[in-house]
């Protein structure tokens, strides 16, 4: 049986309050990399770091956004009182609504043959064969195609 690596790792975009400019207190976030299937790719050297992080600045919106499927219940909906000093509903949805803007447009900028496998695997945290099988692609093409794909994206978040 072999031991799941785990690192941590701090955000700096996940600010507490957006519109307060200098340091915050950011939170500290530990992933597991078996389970994005863009980061087991580029711990074996099948994806450069400008790929990855593409992906993973596109899995962040994604997930910013809400766009993925609801298992429970949100316990976030209620308004937050005005006594206390709290971040406002306000910021949350538009950071929200910000996010939301930014993942349609990441995904537009890549095209149209492209967006599926971005989001099948970046996403959804599809395995390359599952996708490529669920697309009826020939094997082993996922990985081509979902490397043009991180560089479009790399180009459309400016990283290089």
């Amino acid at each position: 049986m072999t031991a799941r690596r785990l690192e941590t790792h701090i955000h700096p975009d996940d600010r507490l309050d957006p519109g307060k400019a200098g340091p915050q207190v950011m939170r500290r976030v530990t992933v597991n990399v078996a389970e994005s299937p863009i980061a087991w790719l580029a711990s074996r050297g099948m994806l450069t770091e400008a790929q990855l992080r593409a992906g993973e600045r596109l899995r962040a919106d994604y997930e910013r956004a809400g766009l993925s499927a609801r298992v429970t219940m949100r316990w976030d909906a209620a308004p937050p009182a005005r006594s206390r000093g709290g971040a406002r509903a306000s910021d949350a949805s538009l950071a929200r609504m910000d996010a939301h803007r930014r993942f349609h447009a990441a995904v537009d900028h890549t095209g149209p043959g492209l967006a599926d496998i971005c989001w099948r695997v970046v996403c959804a945290g599809e395995a390359i064969g599952a996708a490529e099988k669920a697309m009826r692609w020939p094997a082993r093409s996922g990985k081509l195609v979902l490397g043009l794909a991180l560089d479009r994206l790399a180009q459309f978040y400016g990283i290089s």
